[in-house]
């Protein structure tokens, strides 16, 4: 079956640091373009970085840019966003996605095939 599992989320302080896992089983990673987004209560899901099934693209929203850093691991089939500076408006449940394509469509929500079901994470004091 085709699955991705996020887990990380938590409750973090505003200027605190997090990092979000997303495993993928069923399937190889490795063929595959992988992104995160999140969607906060009340609000519509925003694309937060994607990268291309090589690595060699990235991209990422300007909400998150210089803050945020997503990554892979094939070995592990896994891929990772390090969350850094963290602010309480990045409070949300966080999604990873895989499909075929990283760019800025990507990030408005088109190309991605395969979703995780969230991890919420909380930043507040």
């Amino acid at each position: 079956q085709l699955q991705l599992v996020e887990s990380g989320g938590g409750l973090v302080q505003p200027g605190g640091s997090l990092r979000l896992s997303c495993a993928a089983s069923g399937f190889s990673l490795a063929n595959y373009a992988i992104g995160w987004f999140r969607q906060a209560p009340g609000k519509e899901r925003e694309g937060i970085s994607c990268m291309s099934s090589s690595g060699g693209n990235t991209n990422y929203a300007d909400s998150v840019k210089g803050r945020f850093t997503i990554s892979r691991d094939n070995a592990k089939n896994t891929v990772y966003l390090q969350m850094n500076s963290l602010k309480p408006e990045d409070t949300a449940v966080y999604y990873c996605a895989a499909g075929s394509l990283c760019g800025i469509a990507t990030l408005a929500g088109n190309g991605m095939d395969f979703w995780g079901e969230g991890t919420l994470v909380t930043v507040s004091s």
